[in-house]
């Protein structure tokens, strides 16, 4: 089992775009807010318990879309339209095979 056979359950409908006018097939990911227990992963800035990290998001995907091959200008696009940078991004591995990417976002203001 990988993360695509996990998504025909969860997720949401998202996109990638790139600089060069790419634009992926629409596939299906978990975007979430960050919660104050990552906080780790965004330079250890504390914020007190029950405060928001405003802007940053958790995201969790399939396997083929690759999200450390994206360009720095590059972005993840929602349903909703909303568009988020790739702060960083990790494939997780099970056993020697890529199961899921792991990423945190920020979102961003750009317009369509």
């Amino acid at each position: 089992m990988n993360y695509t056979a996990i998504s025909k359950y969860v997720g949401r409908d998202i996109y990638l775009i790139d600089s060069d006018n790419w634009k992926s097939k629409i596939f299906k990911a978990q975007i979430q807010p960050l919660r104050y227990k990552n906080k780790m992963y965004l330079d250890g800035i504390p914020t007190p318990i029950g405060t928001g990290l405003s802007g940053y998001y958790m995201y969790i995907g399939p396997e083929s879309h690759d999200l450390s091959r994206l360009s720095k200008d590059g972005r993840v696009v929602d349903a909703d339209g909303k568009k988020y940078i790739v702060s960083h991004s990790e494939k997780v591995f099970e056993r020697q095979n890529t199961f899921y990417i792991w990423a945190i976002l920020k979102e961003t203001s750009e317009v369509n």
